[in-house]
Formats: C-alpha cells, sequence, structure tokens
C-alpha cells in the first residue's frame, strides 16, 4: 500500500539525512555566493590605500627604533608617507 513508509523501505531515517542534505544544501549555496559577492566587491579601494600606508608607517618605525635610520630622516620620510595617504 502506498501509505505505508515501512514497506518501501524509506522510513524515518530516509527523512531526516534528506533534510540534513538539503540544509547543507542551501547552505553551500549561500557561502557560495556570499564568497563570490566579497570577491568581485573587494573591501574597497580606499581601505587597500590606507593599509599600505600604515604598512609603510610601521616599517619606517621598525627602522628607526633598529637603528638603521637616524632622527631627520626618520620624520622627513614619516612626513612623506603620512602627505601620500592624505
Amino acid at each position: 500500500m502506498w501509505g505505508e513508509w515501512g514497506e518501501h523501505d524509506w522510513g524515518w531515517g530516509w527523512m531526516l539525512f534528506g533534510g540534513i542534505h538539503m540544509l547543507l544544501f542551501w547552505l553551500l549555496i549561500i557561502l557560495g555566493i556570499a564568497a563570490l559577492m566579497r570577491w568581485l566587491g573587494g573591501s574597497g579601494g580606499a581601505d587597500k590605500e590606507d593599509d599600505r600606508g600604515s604598512d609603510a608607517l610601521d616599517i619606517l618605525h621598525e627602522r628607526y627604533a633598529r637603528g638603521e635610520i637616524d632622527r631627520e630622516t626618520y620624520l622627513a620620510m614619516k612626513r612623506d608617507i603620512q602627505y601620500r595617504d592624505r
């Protein structure tokens, strides 16, 4: 008879695992769309430039701290980097 699930060996296990697979399928679709949007959109050009400026300042601070450059050179380079970031 068609109304009896046990007759066709589908039972509750099929419904449970089928539901889990459907959730995983939609989760992967949503994550894929989010990753695609992030990849296509990026974080914006201005943010990337600001990151480069702060990276340059970090390197400059490290060089000054190690004694590779003197104070006058440090201040001149710092002004140049900050002026470029405006």
